[in-house]
């Protein structure tokens, strides 16, 4: 089997674009997956296509941190912008959600904030880096459950030889493209299996998917060809939580 997963991305369709085709692997393989997101309040439009989403996925039901797009101010009116709140008290939700499910891996962003530098998906990654690391520390956040160290973090990316068809339709649209060196990628998974899942599952996202500068409108406007290019593979940079034991005597690399 599988180890547990547990996705942590800032909105709606993010899961699907960008480990659509992980989840559905894992929960195919009797792994348990979970997705939680980190803007949209639960009444919002776009939690019931979340929901379709995750069902696609098999990812169970959407764990919600509950704040405000940084762009868009009906996701949660009324609630702070997720690039607004205090960083602790996020990482506090975080970690409640990491210690309740207790994940194997923990997947989410990456530093870049994935192609378009989305703010969003940067205090995403950094809220993510640091609740993964502090979940496993029993003084910290004590009211959010008992410690749990996950085994892995990884965050989702693209290398710059993988950018491939995607670059002419974000550029057309007025969107920046931001990609990792090559090297900076440690582990690519071929998704092949489980595409048409994926696809189905960032379909369900319906508003997006209407939206002529998202990203799954875009995705549905391409060639057949090269929108399955693009989803056939999924990348991540592994980024090691908790304490690696090194000589006593010295720093390592």
């Amino acid at each position: 089997m599988l180890p547990s997963l547990l996705a942590v991305f800032a909105h709606p369709d993010d899961e699907s674009l960008l480990a659509g085709g992980v989840l559905a692997q894992h929960a195919a393989n009797g792994a348990r997956t979970a997705v939680v997101t980190a803007t949209w309040a639960p009444d919002s439009r776009r939690v019931p296509e979340l929901i379709e989403a995750l069902t696609i996925l098999g990812a169970g039901p959407p764990r919600l941190l509950g704040y405000n797009d940084a762009r868009n101010p009906e996701a949660a009116p009324g609630r702070p912008r997720l690039v607004d709140a205090p960083l602790d008290e996020a990482v506090g939700r975080l970690v409640a959600h990491i210690r309740d499910f207790r994940p194997d891996i923990v997947v989410g962003h990456d530093a870049l904030g994935q192609l378009t530098g989305h703010p969003d998906h940067v205090r995403t990654h950094q809220i993510t880096l640091l609740a993964v690391e502090a979940a496993g520390l029993a003084h910290l956040h004590p009211d959010a459950g008992p410690p749990w160290q996950p085994a892995a973090l990884y965050a989702a990316t693209h290398p710059d030889s993988g950018v491939g068809p995607l670059r002419p339709p974000l550029e057309a649209v007025g969107k920046s493209v931001f990609a990792v060196p090559d090297p900076y990628v440690t582990t690519s998974v071929d998704v092949t299996p489980w595409a048409d899942v994926k696809w189905r599952a960032i379909l369900a996202h319906r508003g997006e998917v209407n939206r002529e500068r998202a990203l799954p409108g875009l995705l549905a406007r391409m060639p057949e060809a090269d929108r399955t290019q693009i989803i056939r593979t999924e990348h991540f940079t592994r980024l090691t939580p908790g304490p690696t034991r090194a000589h006593p005597a010295q720093l390592t690399t």
